[in-house]
């Protein structure tokens, strides 16, 4: 069996995050197609990524598709000098995935079990409420209310653009600064989602890492004086380990960090410098199925937990999610909806979903097939078969 074509799909995702996802295709001389996904933060982002799988046909055709460490290791070597983080770790995370897809399929096993069998029989979830629904204090009870009355236990928001239009003046880092006013919206925003959901449901903040120093610390202390919060996640920019390493000093609240890390050379900093109390590395950026196992075994050797980020589509979701049954030192994945019913238009058979747990299919592979008509009839900027 041979890779004979390498295709990127941008299709619309209408009310998603993102409002498209990334899908990457491979074919081989036998039939047999894989899928993956490498989904991006930004528009410009998907279309350099695709543009990158399509270039990389003249790589990968006539390749042996279970040689699955082999070509991961041939693409990553390719663009050493322009850098292996981003668009690199990016494209190979896709194909990565979707190689293993093809290996399942032809060995007539899910992926789970190629990486070492099932841990466990669900996957545990957090997920989002919509923020766009916080637009007074009744939308945001109401929100949190339906999302803990579906099932789910654990959620995580960002509270710093919020309630009233008063948005943090830029979406990512400048300054690093929030006006006071800012943050007395966020604590109040907060203490109103904690006090609704109760007790014993988990409260996640995101602060996408936006903040400066200082800045940071004075965020999370607020907020576990307003919310009891339960992680605080990427509080400075990811470039300073240096900075991390200052904030987790002086908070109490744990510290998730690793969704704009790629391949396990950028965790090791986290791990041997005790930088963070969760890892979530993305499945479709940092390298794939094969690297976040690699990432989930070198955290297990910390005792650090694995939450895998999630902001794209069901590919995303269901690769993490085949990885995490294999691991002891899983925590929870990441959904952006406690509703995934809006994935199912994209594949054929709808995602086995109930509250907080997923299950997985034991179909060969992923276990999920691709609804194609749906996926031509929503191609972008010719991105498709």
């Amino acid at each position: 069996m041979k890779i004979s074509k390498l295709t990127p799909w941008l299709v619309r995702a209408e009310g998603t995050y993102w409002g498209e996802f990334l899908f990457v295709q491979v074919e081989t001389d036998e039939g047999v197609t894989g899928w993956g996904e490498v989904t991006s933060s930004s528009h410009l982002a998907n279309r350099a990524v695709a543009g990158m799988i399509r270039q990389l046909n003249d790589l990968l055709i006539g390749e042996d598709p279970s040689e699955i460490e082999r070509l991961w290791h041939r693409i990553f070597r390719q663009y050493t000098y322009m850098g292996s983080r981003g668009a690199t770790s990016h494209s190979i995370s896709g194909i990565d995935i979707a190689l293993w897809d093809i290996r399942g399929k032809v060995l007539g096993r899910p992926v789970y079990d190629l990486l070492g069998g099932k841990l466990r029989d669900e996957i545990l979830l957090y997920t989002h409420p919509d923020q766009t629904k916080f637009t007074d204090k009744e939308g945001v009870v109401a929100e949190v209310t339906a999302l803990v009355e579906s099932g789910h236990t654990a959620l995580k928001f960002d509270p710093f653009p919020h309630l009233g239009g008063l948005a943090q003046r830029r979406r990512g880092y400048l300054d690093g600064e929030l006006p006071r006013k800012a943050e007395r919206m966020a604590a109040e925003l907060t203490a109103l989602i904690r006090e609704t959901v109760g007790p014993d449901v988990e409260i996640l903040i995101d602060a996408h890492g936006r903040f400066n120093v200082p800045t940071a610390i004075r965020l999370c202390r607020t907020l576990e004086d307003a919310g009891d919060i339960d992680w605080f996640e990427e509080p400075v920019p990811v470039e300073s380990y240096h900075a991390l390493r200052q904030v987790r000093e002086k908070v109490n609240t744990a510290i998730a960090v690793g969704e704009r890390l790629h391949t396990r050379w950028e965790f090791v900093q986290i791990f041997e410098n005790e930088l963070a109390d969760y890892i979530m590395p993305d499945v479709t950026w940092t390298g794939g199925i094969t690297e976040f196992k690699k990432i989930s075994t070198m955290a297990e050797a910390y005792y650090l937990p694995i939450s895998p980020h999630d902001a794209a589509g069901p590919i995303n979701v269901v690769a993490g999610a085949h990885v995490m049954m294999t691991v002891p030192n899983f925590y929870r994945l990441e959904t952006a909806h406690y509703d995934l019913s809006s994935y199912n238009r994209f594949i054929t058979t709808p995602l086995d979903d109930k509250g907080d747990q997923l299950r997985l299919s034991e179909a060969p592979g992923l276990g999920i097939e691709m609804d194609m008509d749906f996926l031509r009839g929503n191609v972008i900027d010719g991105f498709g078969g």
